[in-house]
């Protein structure tokens, strides 16, 4: 009986154009995927949701190494913006990139979940939890999950060393003031990545002077190679002409996910 219910339930998950759970694992990035670092090797990463440092608390599913994945398209653009920005004394630093379905569901059931306020006093201090869907900070769709959105910060150069988090460290609001919240390598934006808050919107007039030059820096720098930003979150574009406009995909990331024509490593030094 119990494989004449997993048949039904995996010919209704195709009918609907959804892979069922066990077939997830198995697919691969298509043509045209590659890794950041093969591109663009200079860029700095701080890739929040493969640890325990971000709105859940834990690493999140499908997020299986701390690779960032992004259509060839994008990533040479973010290797464009990272030329201009080191003309100018930063970097560029990645926070997220592909992101599969998998993880965008997992955020909506996390959202829908009022017993779990764990990353309240961090994250979303000022926003009931049940009004993080309606009010946008967590969507049903993802535009990172057809591969050419990217959530990026600036860092000055030489870059400063930062210690790392440790889970279950006291919480400290994601709109303190720079030195009292978690320490990142970023300039200071105003606010933390991932800050559920109007004073993440890029325009916000709530901000220093210091910290408007650096979002409008960056969303300068980025439009230029190409991206559009979104105004609620100083941190996310995506490239306009991205080649999967119309797809959402949910391959794991990791660097086994790529196609084996597509670079998936950094080049050799001797390269």
């Amino acid at each position: 009986m119990r494989g004449v219910v997993a048949v039904l339930v995996c010919a209704a998950a195709l009918l609907a154009g959804v892979p069922p759970a066990g077939a997830r694992d198995a697919q691969r990035a298509p043509a045209g995927f590659v890794a950041l670092d093969a591109v663009a090797p200079g860029v700095l990463t701080d890739l929040r949701y493969h640890g325990s440092h971000n709105f859940l608390g834990e690493p999140v599913v499908g997020y299986r190494e701390p690779v960032c994945l992004l259509t060839r398209e994008a990533a040479e653009a973010v290797a464009r913006v990272q030329r201009a920005a080191l003309r100018r004394g930063y970097s560029l630093q990645v926070y997220d990139c592909y992101r599969p379905r998998r993880a965008v569901e997992r955020f909506v059931a996390w959202a829908g979940d009022a017993r779990d306020t764990r990353t309240k006093a961090e994250f979303y201090p000022r926003v009931p939890k049940e009004r993080l869907l309606a009010e946008g900070y967590i969507a049903e769709r993802s535009a990172h999950s057809r591969g050419s959105t990217v959530d990026v910060t600036l860092v000055r150069l030489p870059v400063r060393p930062t210690r790392a988090y440790v889970p279950g460290e006291p919480p400290v609001p994601c709109y303190a003031p720079r030195a009292a919240r978690y320490p990142d390598a970023s300039v200071d934006m105003g606010t933390g990545y991932d800050c559920f808050d109007r004073l993440a919107h890029t325009l916000s007039p709530h901000v220093t002077p210091a910290q408007r030059a650096h979002r409008l820096l960056l969303r300068r720098l980025m439009v230029r190679a190409g991206f559009a930003d979104l105004p609620q979150e100083w941190w996310h574009f995506t490239y306009r002409a991205e080649p999967y406009p119309d797809r959402s995909f949910d391959f794991p990331v990791a660097r086994g996910s790529l196609p084996a024509s597509g670079p998936s490593r950094p080049p050799s030094r001797a390269a």
